[in-house]
């Protein structure tokens, strides 16, 4: 069997993108045309983690603007054309192929992002993640009123986190 690696998402992965959301992020919920939306709107930055002839995870992320936070399971409508950062919406890989997937999928966006001339990734992590995303380079930014209103729907642990990205 060949080794976990990361393609670009495609409609026919939506159904198994919302059975691991659905399983990764039980207290998060977003609704299908919520994960739909995003691959239409900006294919480059979803992708699913191919194990074999199966799913095993997912990363979906988009252009955006610094520290103003994606409302949760709520359309985006568009894209800003003056986007500053590549926000990584989430990453959800199942328990058995995790060791390096979240890792993996953070350098094709990084890569995805200084190739469009984005210097800066951004995410909100839940779930106690933030030590992990912390070992990739992020760094948790302290939130003024309006960004800890947005982060309010993400949990109580959600914080806002940043990766400059060197020259």
């Amino acid at each position: 069997m060949s080794k976990p690696h990361w393609r670009h998402a495609h409609a026919g992965d939506l159904e198994a993108i919302c059975t691991i959301a659905a399983r990764i992020h039980p207290d998060l919920a977003e609704r299908p045309e919520i994960f739909a939306e995003k691959m239409r709107l900006y294919p480059r930055g979803c992708r699913v983690l191919a194990a074999g002839g199966e799913i095993a995870g997912y990363g979906l992320a988009h252009p955006w603007m610094r520290h103003q936070v994606p409302p949760l399971d709520d359309f985006l409508g568009r894209l800003p054309h003056d986007a500053d950062c590549l926000y990584i919406h989430d990453v959800a890989v199942l328990p058995d192929h995790r060791g390096g997937a979240a890792r993996a999928y953070v350098a094709e966006i990084e890569e995805l992002a200084r190739s469009s001339a984005i210097a800066t990734l951004a995410l909100v992590s839940v779930y106690g993640t933030r030590v992990m995303w912390e070992r990739l380079g992020f760094h948790a930014v302290a939130p003024d009123a309006a960004l800890r209103d947005k982060l309010s729907s993400y949990g109580e642990s959600a914080t806002y986190m940043l990766r400059e990205l060197g020259k």
